[in-house]
């Protein structure tokens, strides 16, 4: 492979500008992760601690093993939603290494109005385990939670993706042979009650965590009688008597540590191998790319410039360069790991899509996980595009991305609007993962041209009416359409509705990349079929 040349010149006015614009983006971005990653209000944290627990975030410290990473996902979900008193939507989910195999693990945040579940938390619980579902990753369950948000109960509670489905999902895992632990920490209640009772092993600390289906006064209200929370679901009920749970620990620090000790058992079934060489940092440094991301939409980014900074070596074996340019393909390795990679340059036309579809069939009879890299404004319009057929092309390269079963990751590095999205793997396209950057954007399409749009379809309205529309009502019109894309499309209205896995630094690429590809390989991948393209 060859190394890209960057023509970026690291001290000219252009580069150190849009440094100097992106770093408050940066920072912002990084102040507002800290301020969410403090979990409830400072008085809830102060009585946490006092009854003895750990957060949330310190359980998972203790259970991953030491210097390795964990992925947190999805961190800023049901961010500026509620007055902001669901920080992380009351839940923290990721990935980490668990005696040597990557794992997925679900806390509940207690200090976040008791661990309980709204739509946000329902969305990222059920996500993560999609996430261990496709990547055959065994799941633990540390819970302190008081179930459904009642206020919220009708956006939680009855349909396909609510409440049941962590039942239903944890059932198909365990059927796969894929394991589910619980740690019973705290409250678990009503049908809360079931992830420990349908988890292969469940643990539960004295005095500490309960197990039941309706609660002391739900029992009152039921039938009368008086009975505590220990007496009614505590552990030693569960350890000794109904069998619901099957180890009692002392405190946090005990239940993590049998947790650990149960995936001494626990074996890896499937794996993918990869051929991998020898890591080898970018020849050009990752810190550069605050210089280089596109605050600005309508400045075009050469996508190699971004390559040059996450590839291993800064080599890149590039497919199709002189043809259909404003797709860059080819293949590369990302610490180590061998990956084909898709890179908007521009704007898709028909033989971009031709190219990029071309491309996707080679990763996949390969077998090559994919990366895709977003900044696309979405397919080219015009009489002349629809008459060549840019429609049937572009489903040709859609049809291609739909059916690859082999591992897609994608990364937004700026502009990600209309049907672009979809060829470019959008989240509809079932990639592995997919990340932001914090100065990305996301909508349907840019807001000028929604405002342009809208405008035109307003006037001819009114032209059938006899009316017109003052020069002064359409720019009202227009500025309250560009703030409404301007909001609606940033990265942070999307990360906190979970349309993506995490808004993420853009030097940590590399590192989350990396292992984003280690997870996929616990499952073998799947051979592609296509259907029919249309000729």
């Amino acid at each position: 492979m060859f190394r890209l040349e960057s023509k970026i010149n690291t001290k000219g006015a252009e580069f150190l500008r849009n440094r100097d614009e992106y770093l408050p983006i940066l920072a912002k971005f990084k102040d507002t992760l800290s301020k969410v990653r403090q979990g409830g209000p400072p008085l809830l944290v102060a009585r946490h601690k006092e009854r003895g627990k750990l957060l949330a975030r310190e359980r998972i410290d203790l259970l991953v093993d030491k210097n390795t990473p964990f992925i947190e996902l999805s961190t800023l979900a049901a961010y500026d939603l509620y007055n902001n008193e669901f920080p992380s939507a009351g839940i923290v989910t990721g990935i980490g290494v668990i005696h040597g195999k990557e794992t997925m693990i679900i806390a509940n945040d207690a200090t976040v109005k008791g661990g309980t579940y709204i739509k946000e938390t329902i969305k990222k619980h059920v996500r993560a385990q999609e996430i261990a579902m496709e990547n055959h990753l065994p799941c633990v369950y540390l819970v302190d939670s008081g179930g459904v948000f009642l206020p919220e109960q009708a956006n939680v509670f009855p349909d396909k993706y609510d409440f049941g489905r962590f039942f239903f999902n944890q059932a198909r895992l365990s059927a796969k042979g894929i394991p589910q632990i619980a740690v019973v920490m705290g409250s678990c209640t009503a049908g809360g009650a079931y992830v420990p009772a349908m988890s292969d092993e469940t643990i539960i600390v004295r005095n500490q965590g309960t197990i039941f289906i309706g609660g002391p006064p739900l029992v009152k209200a039921a039938t009368g009688a008086e009975v505590t929370a220990e007496e009614l679901g505590g552990a030693e009920v569960h350890t000794s008597i109904s069998g619901v749970a099957d180890h009692m620990a002392e405190n946090d620090v005990h239940a993590i540590q049998i947790c650990r000790n149960i995936f001494e058992s626990i074996q890896r079934h499937e794996y993918q191998h990869l051929e991998t060489i020898p890591v080898e940092e970018p020849f050009y440094n990752a810190e550069e790319l605050y210089g280089i991301l596109p605050i600005d939409l309508k400045k075009p980014v050469d996508s190699r410039e971004i390559l040059a900074r996450i590839v291993d070596g800064s080599k890149f074996h590039e497919f199709k360069e002189r043809y259909a340019p404003t797709l860059v393909t080819g293949f590369a390795h990302i610490m180590g790991y061998p990956v084909g990679i898709l890179a908007n340059n521009g704007v898709l036309f028909g033989e971009t899509a031709l190219k990029g579809a071309h491309f996707v069939q080679l990763c996949t009879n390969r077998n090559i996980p994919i990366l895709f890299l977003q900044n696309v404004t979405g397919f080219i319009v015009g009489k002349e595009y629809e008459r060549g057929g840019i429609a049937r092309d572009g489903a040709k390269f859609v049809h291609a991305v739909a059916n690859a079963d082999v591992p897609k990751f994608t990364i937004i590095f700026g502009g990600s609007f209309g049907a672009g999205n979809y060829a470019m793997a959008g989240r509809a396209y079932e990639p592995r993962f997919l990340f932001m950057y914090p100065n990305s954007k996301i909508s349907v399409m840019g807001g000028e041209q929604a405002a342009n749009v809208l405008i035109t379809v307003k006037e001819d309205q009114l032209h059938a009416q006899g009316k017109t529309l003052s020069g002064e009502e359409r720019e009202k019109m227009r500025q309250t359409i560009l703030k409404k894309y301007e909001d609606e499309g940033s990265a942070y209205f999307s990360t906190a509705r979970l349309w993506d896995d995490g808004i993420i630094d853009p030097t940590d690429t590399r590192k989350i990349l990396g292992l984003s590809i280690a997870i996929s390989q616990n499952r073998k991948y799947e051979k592609t079929k296509y259907g029919v393209f249309r000729m």
